[in-house]
């Protein structure tokens, strides 16, 4: 029996149609009860790898192979993902292409009757799977009454409910809310520990994981740029890589601080040992929230300058199987034109429901909706605007190529868009939906769901970029989002939801601090004294500069008495 669950050597792959290899001469072990995080831009090979070390690559795709590989003991030339299915759970970056059954119960029961399980080891091992998710309330839903996050633990637990040796997972955290994605983690570091289980996770938002990492993988343009583990990993960021460090690195290494820490525990470890405590640094407490004076807009019968979007006293049934439940209940919401809001809350609080109502998708029962202007609304799952088999082919002519070239993907026009990265996704679907407008102007409103699903920092800091700019232009942006790093460096204001209603509304360093999980890294380690890296890193600074300031002060004073 090998000792390793996965080994690559020298394994480089190609997909077809493409000039370049998406994976080169990567050369990857994978030992029992490891957890090893993938680090990388979008687009650097990390969903390739996953799909290699679940047979998909070249078994499903096609595509060329070179080197060597092996996943439980099993040749990947000649064993593919039926073999390896026992073997290996893996959850992709869209969890609704993985989900076919049509309620929750169904979907967790098909492998376990696929593998042939007594109906007893069958009936406790789906229970135990939808206790570890979370999930024993859903378990009777319909699939596709589910919200993006609900669907994603759904899709984790299909792929738990086997307890297979391997755990590759893309994304996982990407559609979860703060507090699921914080049970998600320790589910995993509860299977390394307790069962053996060795997982594979690629991750954006790296502030989730990397304190539990065994190891960290960087991939760059399909290469392994950096192995080891996480703090190392955080100094290699800082110098070849900067996107790829998180908040609290940043903080760090802003402040002049070393080492720099994988996690929040670690970050206050090392700030006591310097001398300073969350409590040290005066809070910076925002005023009040006001209503923004809309930079652009219409204006009424009266004079006053008419709001972008303003909800009044809405509510929403939707489906939910056989029965009809309230989504929204009595939302009252307004949006300035020029506005940023991120929408926030925990999964099923009605965030995509309300967009959703926004765009005229989904019409109120009660209450009213009005909208300045249009409204456009990014989807949750952008491969719903895709409907053409290249790249270029979504948005063609002139217009159509200043959109994809100002969205990064000039050099993907012949690609099919299934191929795409789940950031260059995110990318395509944001081109579609702003370009070709008539006059070229902006929607009114413009609602995001979930849109940094797939995006690495950098991608995040072009999409804050553009959506900046929107809004100079007088549009009101309406953000649903779990990523409270993009909420702080966005929203002027954050708008939390819970069971359909609006439970809080105010400035984003107000909502985004002092909390436990709807607050930032930088957040969680000084307190409410700042919410992001560069007011964190001023006030440490500023603390320290304080302390020397009385030592100078003393050593400075001419000693007395004493003296003939």
């Amino acid at each position: 029996m090998a000792d390793h669950v996965a080994r690559l050597r020298r394994f480089s792959y190609r997909y077809p149609d493409l000039a370049s290899r998406s994976l080169a001469e990567v050369d990857l072990d994978v030992m029992p009860g490891e957890l090893v995080v993938l680090a990388g831009r979008s687009g650097s090979g990390k969903s390739t790898l996953l799909r290699a070390l679940a047979g998909l690559v070249p078994h499903y795709y096609g595509g060329e192979v070179a080197g060597e590989a092996e996943i439980a003991g099993l040749d990947l030339r000649w064993h593919g993902p039926a073999e390896l299915g026992g073997f290996v759970g893996l959850v992709a970056q869209d969890p609704e292409t993985q989900v076919v059954s049509t309620t929750v119960r169904a979907e967790l029961e098909l492998p376990l009757e696929m593998r042939g399980e007594p109906a007893a080891p069958r009936a406790r091992a789906i229970e135990e799977a939808a206790l570890a998710l979370g999930i024993p309330h859903l378990l009777e839903r319909a699939t596709d009454s589910l919200s993006g996050g609900e669907l994603q633990r759904v899709a984790l637990a299909a792929a738990l409910v086997l307890r297979p040796r391997l755990v590759l997972l893309d994304e996982p955290g990407s559609q979860l809310d703060p507090v699921a994605g914080d049970e998600l983690v320790w589910l995993l570091r509860r299977l390394n520990e307790e069962w053996g289980t060795a997982v594979v996770l690629a991750e954006h938002r790296l502030e989730r994981c990397l304190m539990h990492a065994d190891r960290v993988v960087a991939l760059d343009r399909g290469r392994v740029a950096f192995e080891g583990a996480a703090e190392p990993f955080l100094e290699w960021a800082i110098r070849s890589d900067p996107p790829l460090a998180t908040p609290a690195a940043r903080l760090f290494d802003l402040a002049g601080m070393r080492p720099l820490p994988a996690g929040v525990k670690r970050a206050r470890e090392l700030l006591a040992a310097a001398g300073i405590r969350p409590g040290d640094a005066p809070p910076s407490r925002p005023p009040e929230r006001r209503r923004l004076r809309p930079r652009v807009g219409r204006r009424g019968r009266n004079g006053q300058a008419r709001p972008a979007l303003a909800a009044r006293a809405v509510w929403v049934a939707v489906a939910d199987g056989a029965e009809r439940r309230d989504a929204l209940r009595g939302v009252d919401l307004e949006l300035a034109p020029g506005e940023r809001v991120a929408l926030m809350g925990r999964n099923g609080a009605g965030k995509t429901t309300l967009l959703r109502t926004i765009a005229g998708l989904v019409p109120p029962h009660r209450g009213r909706m009005e909208i300045t202007g249009e409204a456009a609304l990014v989807p949750q799952s952008p491969g719903d605007l895709m409907l053409r088999e290249r790249v270029g082919d979504e948005l063609p002519g002139d217009a159509g190529g200043a959109a994809l070239a100002a969205a990064g993907l000039a050099g993907r026009l012949d690609a099919d868009p299934r191929d795409l990265s789940g950031g260059e996704r995110q990318r395509l679907a944001l081109a579609i939906v702003m370009a070709g407008r008539e006059g070229g102007s902006a929607p009114g409103v413009v609602c995001l769901d979930e849109p940094t699903r797939g995006m690495d920092r950098a991608r995040k800091a072009e999409l804050v970029a553009w959506l900046r700019g929107l809004s100079a232009g007088g549009a009101a942006v309406l953000v649903a989002t779990h990523d409270v790093e993009l909420a702080a460096e966005l929203a002027e204001r954050v708008v939390l939801l819970a069971d359909g209603r609006v439970i809080a509304d105010g400035p984003a360093a107000a909502i985004l601090a002092g909390g436990w999980y709807f607050a930032t890294e930088v957040a969680r380690i000084l307190g409410d004294a700042a919410i992001s890296p560069e007011a964190g890193a001023e006030l440490i600074r500023n603390r320290v500069a304080g302390d020397r300031a009385p030592a100078a002060a003393a050593a400075s004073v001419p000693a007395t008495g004493g003296g003939p």
